[in-house]
């Protein structure tokens, strides 16, 4: 196969001549124009179409075949036609004029210079205009191309800027860095992901409650959903947090702002749409950081709540979680207040059953004996299933037990049990919510708080500070519940610009 470029009528045409073989095959002329406009492009594609062709020749006399190398020289080959493209379209955007008018304000041309703006497959060099608005000398320059193409931070194009959040909510900068390396995609910094990862979670940020609204409005309810079920946990995060200098003149190579690693709790929380036999379907996840507003989490969720029984009034309201008096006073603030305050919205309550069984369980060690505790556990956890009065019977037995009193260790157990089972009097009718086909147990918000905290934040070593670690769980929070794209869409969409040369 032979190929040549020819220039015809101001646009480059490149000619594939295939030649035939002693095997035999017809002469086959294929012909691809090519605009004038994207004549930078022909030296990419031809590279890829040589690479192509001298595996091919290779397969075909039998030669030795690495074929793995083969796919990294076409991938670096189609990386340098995606720079080339997104050269040429990016210049399309650019308006070379003394004069131009941007949304009806009059700028004046600064500078005209070259710059890179960064894509999916590296920086593509640019030349481009500068502007400033005219009688403001010292206001910030404005630039048409970056304007036009939404990129984030001037110069990151929104779809690498949403690729680079996405790869550093899932994982470290430079872990990021290393795959973006190993996969030619994507090829820059640790810093750099970093920087706009985070320029990405701060637009989300600032803009998340219209976002999320958008998000629920859209969303399109299940049709095997028959509950909707509302959970929230705490979990602990790594925090940076400045530390007290040693009294006296610090020592010569004393850090200049020392700091201390400090866990704190962070919010999870749950939607959960289930169905009949309280299987979970789909759970939307947030969160927030241990100096974030755990109401506005709970507000977010509530009003989330509020959408989806819009959309289908019939859905069964469970609030699910251990029983953390704070963790229910911030549910109740939300879900004691219009809508939920009508009487078309049963809100049932209930303690998550393996938190009830965890505090029965030092009790039956000590009513029992450790040898026959397990069968003793086991008949409770029985009761609570399938009698609504076993709440009752089992705090019976335990007072009745006259052991209310008896330590083991610093604990004692009967006693946590009893008051225990006594706080949550009203959220312990398990038998009651499996009838109504309610799940009993908040795997969805412990799970959360695995995959949305402890798998990225509590990395060996890592710590974080509110304002950057606030933008993380924000992303990672989407990513996990399937809004990524819509919620990315929303965060970058770039406003409309009118912008055209002035007449001098």
């Amino acid at each position: 196969m032979t190929s040549r470029m020819e220039e015809k009528h101001g646009a480059a045409r490149t000619v594939c001549v295939a030649t035939p073989k002693q095997e035999g095959c017809p002469v086959r002329t294929m012909m691809l124009e090519i605009p004038e406009e994207l004549n930078g492009m022909v030296p990419a594609l031809r590279a890829v179409v040589a690479v192509v062709m001298r595996q091919v020749e290779r397969g075909r006399t039998g030669g030795a075949v690495d074929y793995g190398r083969y796919q990294r020289e076409v991938a670096e080959k189609v990386g340098a036609v995606e720079r080339s493209a997104d050269e040429a379209a990016l210049s399309a955007l650019d308006v070379n004029a003394r004069r131009i008018l941007i949304d009806k304000v009059v700028h004046v041309q600064v500078v005209r210079s070259a710059t890179s703006f960064k894509g999916l497959a590296g920086p593509a060099r640019v030349t481009r205009s500068l502007y400033r608005p005219a009688g403001h000398r010292n206001a910030p320059v404005v630039d048409p191309v970056a304007l036009r193409a939404g990129a984030v931070l001037g110069e990151w194009l929104p779809a690498t800027a949403r690729e680079m959040a996405f790869e550093v909510q899932q994982r470290t900068s430079r872990e990021a860095e290393a795959s973006g390396e190993r996969l030619g995609r994507l090829p820059y910094s640790h810093a750099s992901f970093e920087h706009v990862a985070h320029a990405v979670g701060e637009k989300y940020v600032g803009q998340h409650e219209t976002i999320e609204h958008a998000l629920i409005e859209a969303f399109t309810v299940p049709e095997t959903a028959r509950t909707v079920t509302v959970s929230l946990d705490r979990v602990s995060v790594p925090m940076e947090e400045p530390r007290a200098r040693a009294v006296g003149r610090p020592s010569k190579n004393a850090p200049k702002r020392p700091i201390t690693r400090a866990y704190r709790m962070a919010y999870c929380g749950t939607v959960t749409l289930h169905d009949g036999q309280g299987e979970a379907i789909h759970t939307i996840r947030y969160g927030t950081m241990p100096d974030g507003d755990p109401q506005s989490l709970c507000m977010g969720m509530s009003d989330d709540v509020a959408a989806i029984l819009a959309k289908r009034p019939r859905l069964k309201l469970e609030l699910l979680c251990d029983g953390a008096k704070e963790m229910w006073n911030l549910l109740d603030e939300q879900f004691t207040t219009a809508p939920f305050d009508l009487k078309k919205y049963v809100v049932h309550r209930l303690i998550d059953f393996w938190h009830a069984v965890e505090k029965l369980a030092p009790a039956a060690a000590v009513l029992a004996g450790e040898a026959e505790a397990k069968p003793l556990l086991a008949r409770w956890k029985m009761r609570l299933r399938n009698v609504s009065c076993a709440r009752a019977e089992i705090l019976n037995e335990l007072i009745a037990s006259g052991r209310e009193w008896m330590r083991v260790g610093k604990e004692q157990p009967v006693h946590n049990a009893i008051t225990y089972l006594d706080n949550n009097a009203e959220r312990m009718d398990y038998a009651a919510a499996r009838r109504l086909g309610l799940p009993i147990g908040s795997g969805s918000v412990e799970a959360t708080c695995k995959s949305l905290v402890n798998v990225r934040m509590k990395r060996p070593g890592s710590r974080w500070k509110t304002r950057t670690g606030e933008h993380v769980i924000q992303l990672r929070a989407l990513a996990l519940s399937d809004r990524w794209d819509h919620a990315m869409d929303l965060a970058l969409k770039q406003p409309r610009v009118r912008i055209h040369a002035v007449a001098a």
